[in-house]
């Protein structure tokens, strides 16, 4: 390759080795996530157990959701993903919000383990591809982002549009889980709370660029309200995205919706990726579509949602052999 080549390529590439730092703060994040889930997972179905006779829809009633402190695995859980949120937030400090937020994929290679053992289900050949899309997807975007991405000051123009967007976005999903909470599918409560999960790790960066230079005004302080917000209907989805799927499947969805929200953001408004060159935004949009067919191909194929769509199935072809004994009865 020539020199002059080789030198348009490396400035064509804005890479500053401090932004790596946040790399093993965020793999750290991923485990304690990976654990504490499957712990959230167990605590929900034991609360599911006990109030099976009571439970006439997927989603948890308040009751429900006050019992899950009572629980020790649900607790002990919740204390693992708060150290999960501990160090991705010191991840978010040194590293572009593009380059460490995917990173949490690696928890759904733990999580798929985990809870592969724990329930004694083996994982079938396509939910293992199913995985393998998904981290495969995000670990070539996470490696062509930690080369382009930037730190970019965020000015108030910026924040402005990304809590107009959220404003939207919780509005729309509070009122469609009040209509559809009786009937909702796990698919939604993920979807869901991957969407509001990405707002809330851009908030969180946000917060900490803005503490850190010094501008406290209401703006940053409307960013924490929100940030708030959005995660506490963001883990009442997953707790019921927890009640109704595997916790592999719940944290597929997280560890790509979340990611994808999340970089979206941080490229279109943040100017993360502005000095990216253009292979490496098209290799964006291809990992991150990879990633996302390995999500719905894993809420396909999972051995758990086979094993429900089966009974299911077998439920209504009981269902419609009854109604018809019941016709010729008649007749």
């Amino acid at each position: 390759m020539p020199m002059d080549d080789l030198s348009q390529l490396t400035a064509a590439i804005a890479f500053d080795p401090k932004q790596l730092i946040g790399i093993p703060f965020a793999l750290v994040g991923a485990v304690f996530m990976s654990i504490g889930a499957q712990m959230q997972h167990r605590g929900v179905g034991k609360v599911g157990e006990n109030n099976a006779k009571n439970a006439e829809n997927a989603s948890l009633n308040l009751r429900q959701l006050l019992l899950l402190f009572r629980r020790p695995s649900w607790v002990f859980g919740s204390v693992l993903l708060g150290f999960a949120i501990v160090f991705q937030l010191v991840s978010l400090g040194f590293s572009p919000l593009i380059v460490v937020q995917p990173i949490g994929a690696v928890a759904l290679v733990l999580t798929s383990v985990i809870n592969s053992r724990v329930s004694k289900t083996h994982l079938n050949a396509m939910s293992k591809l199913a995985v393998t899309l998904c981290v495969g997807g995000i670990g070539i975007f996470v490696a062509i982002a930690a080369f382009t991405a930037v730190n970019t000051p965020i000015s108030a123009a910026d924040l402005l549009e990304i809590l107009t967007i959220l404003a939207v976005v919780l509005v729309v999903f509070a009122v469609v889980f009040w209509i559809f909470r009786k009937r909702a599918s796990a698919l939604f409560y993920i979807v869901g709370a991957g969407v509001l999960y990405g707002f809330v790790a851009t908030l969180a960066k946000v917060v900490i660029t803005r503490v850190f230079s010094g501008a406290t005004d209401w703006l940053t302080w409307a960013c924490v309200l929100a940030l708030l917000l959005a995660a506490v209907l963001g883990a009442l989805f997953v707790q019921n995205a927890y009640s109704s799927g595997p916790p592999d499947l719940v944290i597929a969805g997280l560890t790509v919706i979340d990611p994808i929200v999340a970089v979206t953001i941080g490229i279109v408004i943040l100017d993360e990726a502005s000095q990216a060159p253009g292979w490496a935004i098209l290799s964006f949009i291809g990992a991150g579509a990879i990633a996302v067919v390995g999500v719905f191909m894993l809420a396909k194929y999972h051995p758990h949602t086979a094993h429900e769509i089966a009974e299911v199935t077998q439920d209504l072809k009981s269902s419609v052999k009854a109604r018809t004994r019941r016709g010729s009865s008649v007749k």
